[in-house]
């Protein structure tokens, strides 16, 4: 299947869409942001709600804080900054008082990875799927485009426990359907395959695509899935995948150490070993540049998911000579 799109649309865009349709069908939801109300979309839920909106400045750990004591009063909150501040600032309040206790805390963290561009280094947060999986009760969701930004938005109000929801800031093609029913836990089977699986998330599932479309013109069959939740993680979809193509690729906005990829290499040593490439940022910091830039220089784009399909495969094929 081709999968086109009308329009670009930024995925913390559909973020705010999901808290604005929320803030009208749940009063139990409430919205917190440290000091970045217009970048995190977040102005539509603050114009409407003001009673249901707290602005705490710059001042991120005591965010975490209010919003585990709001819980306990049955509120849902959402709490919303730049993915660097979201987690890597603020560990210490999400371990000990969200995630130890299990506490119904949303943190919506925007701005994540080398797609925050010109910012530089300081703030291309390139770890925080892994300090976030890492943390007991902690489910993480990292979803591909406005729509299924929206959909996810909405759809982790509904279940109790802390959730780490990332996305970005720039326009990326908007292609999955707009009245998407959004499962946590489920991958989404995009495209089917025979020779090899990639397995992307976040901004790397258009990638997956375009690099699939092109491998498709050299005989190549690639199987393209969506994991959009990382935790927790679709074993079953994957393994199955797996047992069909016999290797594997996995691709996403982070480091290889610590994300998509290191869980998905976990399951395959646990319960089908198979030769893995990893399209993923290798041990090192971003830089300053645009994103189309960053992509690119630090091999996460089509190109290079390309290249490790046919490296993946070519190292299938000698283990079957062997």
């Amino acid at each position: 299947m081709k999968y086109t799109y009308t329009e670009k649309k930024d995925t913390r865009s559909g973020f705010g869409a999901g808290l604005s349709e929320l803030g009208k069908t749940n009063p139990q939801v409430v919205a917190l942001c440290a000091d970045l109300t217009g970048s995190l979309k977040m102005d539509a839920f603050q114009k409407e709600f003001p009673d249901r909106f707290f602005q705490v400045g710059i001042a991120e750990a005591n965010m975490m804080g209010l919003a585990a004591g709001l819980t306990i009063g049955g509120r849902i909150p959402f709490t919303g900054t730049f993915a660097n501040f979201s987690t890597g600032r603020v560990y210490d309040q999400i371990r000990q008082s969200i995630a130890y206790s299990g506490k119904n805390v949303k943190i919506c963290a925007s701005h994540a990875g080398l797609t925050l561009g010109e910012d530089g280094a300081t703030h291309q947060i390139l770890e925080d799927i892994g300090l976030m999986k890492m943390l007991p009760h902690m489910t993480v969701i990292n979803p591909c485009d406005y729509n299924q930004t929206k959909a996810a938005t909405i759809a982790i109000a509904a279940m109790h426990g802390p959730v780490y929801l990332r996305f970005g800031r720039p326009v990326v093609p908007n292609f999955t359907p707009a009245n998407q029913e959004f499962v946590i836990g489920k991958a989404v089977l995009l495209q089917e395959g025979t020779d090899v699986s990639i397995f992307a998330t976040g901004h790397l599932v258009w990638d997956a695509l375009q690099a699939a479309e092109s491998l498709a013109a050299k005989g190549i069959h690639a199987e393209v899935i969506n994991i959009h939740t990382i935790k927790p993680l679709d074993e079953a979809a994957i393994l199955a995948s797996v047992a069909k193509t016999g290797c594997v690729i996995s691709a996403e906005e982070h480091q290889m150490n610590g994300g998509l990829g290191d869980s998905i290499a976990q399951l395959l040593a646990r319960k089908h070993p198979a030769p893995m490439e990893f399209v993923a940022v290798k041990d090192s910091f971003g830089e300053s540049g645009t994103p189309e830039q960053l992509m690119v220089k630090y091999g996460l784009d089509a190109a290079h998911i390309i290249q490790a399909a046919e490296t993946v495969m070519k190292r299938k094929h000698e283990r079957i000579l062997r």
